[in-house]
């Protein structure tokens, strides 16, 4: 099991933050080469599941996701049930004050091959980190200009 986090401020209030966040569909439009999509249930509560492709063109893999934990706009849990994706991350949004607010996004996850998998994370471990990291300066701005159907 290893662990990543990062936060991101972001300019907007914690609901517009929150509902920006769980616009599952929309994810592609931030997240770095994933696509999102709700394959069961309505994906605004615990039991929905998510299918999230990353890669290009069609080499890359897809990330089955269950919603454990739903508490909104504060916090979302879901499950990883896919074969290279496996463990729990949680969507974490603190206000901090009436605009303003902190997207803090962690997993726990089980790395993928055995023992080549812990040998190779170190590698990829910064990779991950920064396209993540990335990833959620996008989302900053994406929420601060979040429009609902937009």
């Amino acid at each position: 099991m290893t662990d990543v986090g990062v936060s991101v401020d972001v300019a907007a209030p914690a609901g517009t933050t929150w509902l920006a966040l769980t616009d599952w569909e929309r994810q592609g439009e931030w997240m770095l080469g994933t696509e999102v999509r709700v394959v069961e249930g309505n994906g605004r509560s615990v039991g929905s599941r998510l299918a999230a492709f990353t890669g290009v063109a069609r080499l890359g893999f897809t990330d089955t996701m269950e919603i454990t934990h739903w508490e909104p706009p504060i916090r979302c849990t879901v499950r990883h049930l896919g074969k290279v994706v496996r463990g729990t991350g949680t969507f974490h949004v603190r206000e901090n004050g009436p605009h303003r607010s902190v997207l803090i996004w962690s997993e726990q996850l089980t790395l993928p091959f055995g023992p080549l998998g812990k040998l190779g994370w170190p590698v990829v471990k910064p990779a991950f980190s920064a396209g993540l990291w990335y990833s959620l300066r996008h989302f900053a701005r994406f929420a601060e200009h979040y429009r609902m159907g937009a």
